[in-house]
């Protein structure tokens, strides 16, 4: 894309409902509150969607979408407001221009929304702020779905930690996590996904939380 960016899909919207249900029983297999898991600033600022889009959804209720131009607005506002340089101050325009590689021209009329972004606009700007990709770009269910997802990582490494943990050294904590959990059971789940990319996240979580329970060294 050279004149703006695409409008993601609408894959991961129908993820939601899925996503929340899981952190929920996570949450309620470890004793996490749910005041915790589903924190509404913390959920905003980790995804860029305004706080009662946030509560809206959770909730399984429509809360509109923005147009592209107007979702990449609030969320560059959000970054601004929240990641700060060292001494709690915002960027300037002209620290964001040299860190994201444009001009401060550029920089000021895509701050101002006097400018469409490109894909190598966002790009730059998702690196200069390191936020992860598609952060300004996704659509508010894919965005908080994205963040969710990533406090099921966080929960299912607490899991593991426990169940190792609770193993002790006699016994092999990850025939246990395969015997909880089934290695049927698991492929069963990631072939109901959509498309090859979320079969592939769940392959990554898989990797890592083997890694992290893997049999000490011979």
């Amino acid at each position: 894309m050279t004149d703006g960016y695409e409008d993601p899909g609408a894959a991961a919207t129908a993820q939601l409902p899925a996503v929340v249900a899981r952190v929920t029983a996570l949450a309620e297999r470890l004793g996490v509150t749910q005041a915790e898991v589903f924190d509404i600033a913390r959920l905003s600022v980790a995804c860029g969607v305004p706080e009662p889009v946030v509560k809206a959804l959770l909730s399984g209720r429509p809360a509109g979408e923005p147009d592209v131009q107007a979702r990449f607005l609030q969320r560059l506002g959000l970054l601004r407001r929240t990641r700060l340089k060292p001494n709690g101050r915002k960027y300037t325009q002209q620290e964001i221009a040299d860190g994201a590689g444009m001009s401060r021209q550029q920089a000021g009329a895509l701050i101002n929304g006097d400018r469409r972004p490109t894909m190598e606009h966002c790009d730059a700007l998702q690196r200069f702020f390191r936020v992860h990709a598609g952060f300004l770009t996704a659509e508010d269910p894919e965005a908080l779905a994205g963040a969710l997802q990533r406090t099921e990582q966080e929960l299912l490494q607490k899991l593991a930690d426990r169940e190792r943990a609770a193993a002790g050294p006699a016994e092999d904590p990850l025939e246990r996590l395969l015997q909880d959990h089934g290695v049927r059971g698991i492929a069963w789940r990631a072939a109901q996904l959509p498309t090859d990319q979320h079969r592939d996240k769940v392959a990554e979580w898989l990797d890592m939380l083997l890694e992290s329970v893997k049999r000490p060294e011979a």
